[in-house]
């Protein structure tokens, strides 16, 4: 990747304000600019999807860029991010199918709001918009197979951290991420977001994911022991990053949903902690 381009695609991820940028720094420059790659593919599928382009014009751009990443790994791309990636896949060995899980997951939002899907579809997109991103980022990192675990633990940990942040913002746009089984179980009959959001039993269902992020998020920390020496720094960052959300969002309960931040210094302090002083 010549540097001009490098330097472009740091300046969106910077401009983005995502709370991995610092774990992200953290890296060796060549694992830094791949990370960097990753997520602006990601970001770019991702506002595809919450723009508001017609249904059919979302599976055209989505299909694009099946094509495009399939090109990357032909070696022949035809745009920056898929220029950019074009290094970082040959380098690091990410996977063509996890580049398609990230889209496929797209796909799902795509196709009209989700609304409370059942347990395996809940499993299956938070594998695509999650999992398969931590599965090319373990790569990116360093640790490879052994780091795949922690994809697994970590992304499922993430994304529910997401669902529980998110919950009246998606509702505001149609969406309800929480599992039909879950809300069955706990007397919530419809599948309406503001419906469900308003339901005196909500808390019950958000406590019960909340518990499954925490333990997703303990079963990271106990594969990354598994995992080459100094790899997984940046992962240990957006952990502990998501893990002081997800504390917040607990302490400051399910009925009075005000917006959860982790203050700037909070998060400096996460990067030195996690990942200047951490061993992994």
């Amino acid at each position: 990747m010549n540097d001009s381009l490098t330097k472009a695609i740091e300046v969106r991820v910077r401009k983005a304000g995502t709370s991995f940028y610092w774990g992200m720094r953290l890296l060796a420059p060549e694992r830094r600019a791949a990370m960097f790659a990753i997520y602006v593919f990601c970001r770019e599928v991702d506002d595809i999807v919450d723009g508001d382009l017609p249904i059919p014009e979302k599976h055209r751009l989505l299909d694009a860029w099946r094509m495009e990443i399939r090109a990357v790994f032909r070696g022949d791309p035809a745009t920056d991010i898929g220029n950019a990636l074009l290094e970082p896949v040959r380098r690091f060995g990410l996977q063509m199918d996890d580049f398609l899980a990230v889209i496929d997951g797209m796909q799902m939002d795509a196709d009209g709001p989700v609304r409370a899907p059942d347990g395996n579809i809940f499993d299956l997109y938070i594998d695509r918009v999650a999992c398969a991103v931590g599965r090319l980022s373990v790569r990116a990192f360093g640790a490879d197979e052994a780091g795949l675990p922690v994809a697994s633990a970590l992304g499922r940990g993430l994304q529910i951290t997401n669902i529980l942040r998110d919950l009246d913002e998606d509702a505001e746009i149609g969406r309800l991420y929480l599992p039909r089984e879950l809300l069955t179980a706990h007397g919530i009959a419809s599948t309406e977001p503001k419906e469900v959001l308003a339901h005196p039993r909500l808390s019950e269902v958000c406590a019960i994911l909340a518990e499954d992020a925490l333990q997703s998020f303990a079963e990271a920390t106990r594969a990354v022991c598994d995992c080459p020496p100094g790899t997984m720094r940046g992962s240990n960052v957006m952990q502990a990053a998501y893990e002081a959300v997800l504390s917040r969002l607990i302490a400051r309960g399910w009925k009075n949903r005000r917006p959860v931040k982790v203050p700037k210094l909070v998060k400096i302090w996460l990067v030195i902690r996690h990942g200047l002083l951490g061993a992994k």
